[in-house]
């Protein structure tokens, strides 16, 4: 059975914004939800939340998720999604909002008038053969710093900082690769794709997201890596906003 959360506990809000857009944005693994909450200034069309999971945050005293699904079915159970929302996950985030927006749609819930998935490939793909999750702590960060790069030296650098961070992203990483696909019809939904033009997800990976959504997907390239939006910043937002508010 899911359990039952405080909405405010899942959600790390920008000021409101009556009768705006309501995006949630879904962190890649490890990723600090200020990160995403800092675009609210440049979203202006929007009321931004940033999803916190449990064990990080204000709920540090939460046990990790142990699947995608179960976290899904907990986040419907919480979040009641009311008003016109569309979802943005990077990285990991991408597969969280996708198997969201799945458990929406299998239980009759309001759907994301858009879903915008970024750096991550095509559920359906095989993953990596070589998980990192498994790896010892300081294996672990430097195979992350160098498949995804991201980690800033400082962390690298310091026992005390790795030491913080390595077990939210140890358990971020767990969610993904022990996450086995099941296939179903495609979503009703418009979908976008964002990708780094460096980044190790290929063009053939992004491209294959065509096959959980009966629209044409638009697939939106930025130069740069796997955090493309770091250094790009205010390009990726004028494409947000481009796909949150289409011309009329």
């Amino acid at each position: 059975m899911p359990t039952t959360t405080p909405v405010r506990s899942w959600l790390l809000s920008a000021s409101s914004r009556a009768g705006a857009l309501q995006l949630y944005c879904f962190p890649h693994a490890g990723g600090n939800p200020a990160e995403y909450l800092r675009w609210a200034a440049q979203l202006p069309e929007a009321e931004l939340h940033v999803v916190q999971l449990p064990g990080r945050g204000s709920r540090h005293q939460e046990p990790h998720a142990t699947s995608i699904e179960r976290l899904a079915a907990d986040f419907l159970a919480d979040v009641p999604l009311e008003r016109p929302y569309a979802f943005f996950g990077h990285s990991l985030g991408a597969l969280i909002g996708y198997e969201i927006t799945r458990a929406l749609r299998d239980a009759g819930r309001r759907l994301p008038q858009d879903l915008i998935v970024s750096a991550f490939p095509a559920p359906h793909l095989p993953r990596p053969a070589k998980p990192l999750h498994t790896l010892p702590d300081d294996e672990l960060l430097q195979a992350v710093a160098l498949r995804h790069g991201g980690i800033p030296p400082e962390i690298l650098g310091s026992p005390q900082m790795r030491a913080l961070v390595v077990n939210p992203l140890r358990s971020d990483l767990r969610l993904a690769e022990t996450h086995h696909h099941r296939p179903c019809t495609p979503l009703p939904v418009p979908l976008t794709v964002f990708a780094g033009n460096r980044d190790r997800v290929s063009a053939g990976q992004t491209a294959a997201w065509q096959q959980h959504t009966i629209e044409p997907i638009t697939v939106r390239s930025f130069p740069g890596d796997h955090f493309y939006f770091r250094d790009h910043e205010t390009q990726v937002l004028q494409s947000l906003k481009d796909v949150l508010s289409p011309p009329r």
